[in-house]
């Protein structure tokens, strides 16, 4: 049975007040992890940003606001379409401020990938392997 799950998507930046730029978001899942999903963002063969979210909030954000610190995810409509709006905040910029980039996926997509997820570990069945965790943390001690 696979374990990793991967997906690019062609995702929607925000640039000043209602611009977008479309750059690549690379989603990955790993059962090793089960509670998390990483997103790789890159143009032009660069990387751009990566961050880890949380599997069930990511599902949470398609249908209510959910977040309310570094991550902060809701749902938007285009009319014919549904997105998802990703909101990051990173690290505080020499003039105090935080980095900020909002994305718009396609909501359909997300679903796609988390049902593909779903289909590796289902919801509720995650396992935190406590033991490999300790081990781990003491080996780096």
């Amino acid at each position: 049975m696979n374990t990793v799950v991967h997906k690019t998507l062609v995702v929607q930046l925000l640039t000043g007040d209602a611009d977008r730029f479309p750059v690549l978001a690379h989603f990955g899942y790993d059962a090793a992890d089960p509670f998390a999903v990483t997103v790789v963002f890159s143009h032009d063969g660069r990387v751009l940003a990566r961050w880890t979210l949380d599997r069930e909030m990511l599902g949470d954000g398609l249908t209510r606001p959910v977040g309310v610190g570094d991550v902060r995810l809701r749902p938007e409509s285009r009319g014919l379409w549904d997105e998802l709006r990703v909101e990051l905040l990173g690290d505080v910029r020499p003039d105090g401020d935080r980095h900020h980039a909002v994305v718009f996926v396609w909501a359909a997509a997300v679903e796609a990938f988390l049902h593909e997820t779903h289909a590796v570990v289902r919801p509720g069945e995650e396992q935190v392997r406590v033991d490999d965790f300790l081990a781990a943390l003491m080996a780096d001690g």
